[in-house]
């Protein structure tokens, strides 16, 4: 069958950057949908754009045969007559055959697939229109197609030929358009390459990765610092994207770098730059969408704005310096945490508290005391991204201890990086959660606009990476433990059916939970471990179909049998004493070498035997095996080969 490349081009007015991969991705699953077939498809885009090839999309699609089921024989020759009418053939054609439920007629029925470009045409419209923005809007009335941002051209093309539809009055084409400033007059193309080639010529990369590394290659020119968060900003932002180096008064340098920094990235979209000794230097790396600047006068209207914003700064910054944090603290009775939490004042108190609760000393206090302070400040109001960086930068300014400007600088991290840090963090995110779930405001779903999750992960992440065997709250316990089992299965690693094992023993302490789960995922590999597990499942099962108490008293040792049960109860006596003094991986690879006096037991010994008091004893003997052997790790949940896994 003969094929042919495929080209789609949409032309749109700017779409927001941070829109454009995943509209991407949404564009590529709908194409293939329409097409139903498995070609090459890539996707590209500029923000002006989104462009989609298929490699090599076959002329028609496949016939389908599919067999139909008509009436019952024993309905008889009219009941097959109009089978065989509705399905458009003579009686003589249908089949039958020989069911279950008797005899029924039936026919195999072949539907042409349809020629592609007849196919495109029909379902282009939808596949545009159906690509999900976060917003969308209209451009010819309110019941008109809904995009990103108005449609301004449209290229279908199959095997260099247009596929005719239209969206809006806008009817495809082979033409496009290129940059909107560099390039002049309609662009007419034949194909993804010639697309390309014309694109180029008219100052559009179309290859997001091209336009990265001409970004990056700027970049390592003057040693701008890497920051991949606003580089694919810029991918995005731009068709032609060329980058300057512009600098500003030396003067600045003396503000913070965390302030000079967040102006340049968060603010004006620049790249800062350092010296060889890695302080930050008095230049930036800006990115334009034009081809050059060699009047420089792009440059110096860059410079002209950053130093407006660097004034601005500084007065904030010695404004801010008039008033000390401890003289802000009753101001954060005027600034509204929740209408139904109360103030920042009352969430510091609740915090304050918290943090006494988790054995905070007077600079953990002090440090839960200030915390909030910055958001009264000029400088937060003016960049609030720098909430928290600045009250530490206040902090140490103004002469407190070092171990409170830390913790209230660290407080938004995911980690603190000082003991007094973690406990202000954990304070505050617990009281955020327990305020929430007292108002009874959990996430459903996929919406969580208090952002309780990534509270409940920072809380799991500092008493495990801190070492803190505080017990979650009874109310958030549920909710917690969902992120913990987030937490060591994505963030570190561990297998889901190891992760559940280790909790089902306990987790009152998240740190020794973390201690059980590294030793369970060491002895994994072990020959001993998967037998040893299969054999506590199976201990589980007969405990289960026996219906034994898990309260039931301890074997009575007359009754065991001489040989392998005795064998095995002797060996377990000896390998009770010995975990106590040893450390979990330890322990485990002590249990694990019960394996073969376990597999002899269960191969020479009869569990159920027909005598009710040596059937009782062997059954609370497992039932004890089963118990002191289960604290680390519930070897149950563990996924065995041969066994469906998740």
């Amino acid at each position: 069958m003969k094929a042919h490349d495929f080209l789609l081009e949409i032309g749109v007015e700017e779409a927001p950057h941070w829109m454009i991969p995943a509209a991407l991705d949404d564009l590529k699953r709908l194409f293939l949908e329409a097409v139903a077939c498995d070609v090459f498809v890539q996707t590209h885009a500029t923000p002006r754009r989104l462009v989609l090839a298929a490699r090599q999309l076959p002329e028609k699609q496949p016939d389908i045969k599919e067999l139909v089921t008509g009436p019952p024989v024993a309905a008889g020759e009219k009941a097959a007559e109009g089978f065989a009418r509705k399905m458009g053939v003579e009686a003589s054609r249908l089949r039958t055959k020989d069911t279950p439920k008797g005899k029924y007629y039936l026919y195999q029925r072949t539907t042409r697939g349809r020629r592609t470009r007849e196919l495109l045409g029909e379902k282009l419209p939808g596949v545009i229109l159906g690509v999900s923005w976060p917003k969308t809007m209209t451009w010819t009335d309110r019941s008109g197609p809904r995009f990103i941002r108005p449609i301004r051209w449209l290229v279908a093309l199959y095997g260099g030929k247009v596929v005719p539809f239209e969206i809006a009055g806008v009817r495809s084409g082979n033409v496009t358009f290129g940059h909107r400033r560099l390039s002049r007059g309609r662009l007419r193309v034949s194909s993804f390459e010639s697309l390309c080639d014309q694109l180029r010529g008219g100052f559009v990369l179309l290859d997001a990765a091209e336009r990265r590394r001409r970004i990056l290659e700027g970049m390592s020119r003057w040693r701008g610092r890497p920051n991949p968060e606003l580089l694919e900003t810029l991918v995005y932002l731009t068709e032609y994207p060329t980058p300057i180096l512009g600098s500003f008064d030396p003067g600045f340098l003396s503000l913070p770098e965390e302030v000079l920094v967040t102006v340049m990235q968060h603010h004006q979209r620049y790249f800062s730059v350092e010296e060889e000794s890695g302080r930050l230097a008095p230049h930036f790396v800006a990115v334009l969408n034009i081809d050059a600047d060699l009047e420089g006068m792009v440059r110096h209207g860059h410079e002209r704005v950053l130093r407006a914003r660097f004034n601005d700064a500084r007065f904030f910054w010695e404004t801010d310096q008039k008033r000390p944090l401890a003289d802000r603290v009753e101001d954060l009775k005027n600034v509204t945490y929740h209408a139904r939490l109360g103030s920042y004042y009352d969430k510091t108190q609740r915090g304050m508290e918290l943090v006494k609760q988790l054995g905070g000393g007077d600079d953990a206090l002090r440090a839960a005391r200030l915390a909030k302070c910055d958001l009264t400040t000029e400088l937060v109001k003016e960049f609030t991204e720098l909430q928290g960086v600045v009250g530490g930068l206040y902090a140490r300014a103004q002469g407190e201890p070092e171990a409170v400007a830390q913790a209230i600088y660290d407080q938004y991290l995911p980690v603190p990086r000082t003991r007094e840090g973690q406990l202000l963090a954990l304070g505050d995110r617990l009281d955020t959660l327990q305020g929430f779930f007292r108002l009874g405001l959990m996430p459903t779903g996929s919406k969580d606009p208090f952002a309780l999750r990534r509270a409940a992960l920072g809380v799991v992440r500092i008493l495990v990476e801190g070492r803190y065997p505080f017990q979650i709250p009874l109310e958030l316990r549920d909710f917690v433990l969902d992120r913990v089992r987030y937490y060591f299965r994505e963030v570190r690693g561990y297998r889901y059916d190891e992760v559940n094992a280790v909790l089902a023993a306990g987790c009152d302490s998240l740190p020794e939970a973390a201690d059980r789960l590294e030793a369970v995922a060491r002895l994994r590999p072990t020959e001993n471990f998967e037998p040893l597990a299969a054999s506590f499942k199976r201990i589980g099962n007969i405990l289960r179909q026996a219906g034994w108490d898990s309260a039931a008293p301890v074997p009575v040792l007359p009754l065991l049998e001489a040989g392998p049960e005795r064998d095995l109860y002797d060996q377990f006596v000896r390998v009770r004493e010995e975990i106590r003094g040893l450390d979990y991986a330890g322990a485990l690879a002590a249990i694990a070498g019960l394996r073969p006096s376990v597999d002899r037991f269960f191969d020479k010994v009869l569990v159920m035997a027909p005598d009710p008091a040596v059937r009782a004893n062997r059954l609370s003997f497992l039932a004890e095996l089963l118990r002191e052997f289960s604290t680390i790790a519930d070897f149950s949940q563990i996924v065995i080969s041969g066994e469906s896994t998740q």
